[in-house]
């Protein structure tokens, strides 16, 4: 069965760090590019971060770039968030998606074939 599972969030105050972990099954994310998005209560889903499958292009949305680093291990087929110096604003779910792609591409939106359920991030002021 295919399947993206994220892991890691919680519950934090502005300052502090979260790493998200994106977990694949059933296939290999040796192909694909990872996306990860976020959705906060009322606002619509937004894309924050995407990685190719060479780990060699990578893409910040601009509220959290300096803040935010994503990477990837594809032996462990996983994809990493880490997120520091929080803010309220962060708050939001966090999903991870996955879209096949080749070389030194990823996208910050469009179609994804695989998302994952998601995880609440929560910064209190």
């Amino acid at each position: 069965q295919v399947q993206l599972v994220e892991s890691g969030g919680g519950l934090v105050k502005a300052g502090e760090s979260l790493r998200l972990s994106c977990a694949a099954s059933g296939f290999s994310l040796y192909d694909y590019a990872i996306t990860w998005f976020r959705q906060a209560p009322g606002m619509e889903r937004e894309g924050i971060s995407c990685i190719s499958p060479t780990d060699i292009t990578k893409y910040y949305r601009d509220s959290v770039k300096g803040r935010f680093t994503v990477s990837r291990d594809n032996d462990k087929n996983a994809i990493y968030l880490q997120m520091d110096d929080l803010k309220a604003e962060d708050t939001a779910i966090y999903y991870c998606a996955a879209e096949r792609t080749y070389g030194t591409t990823c996208h910050m939106g469009g179609e994804f074939p695989y998302w994952g359920r998601g995880t609440q991030v929560t910064v209190s002021p």
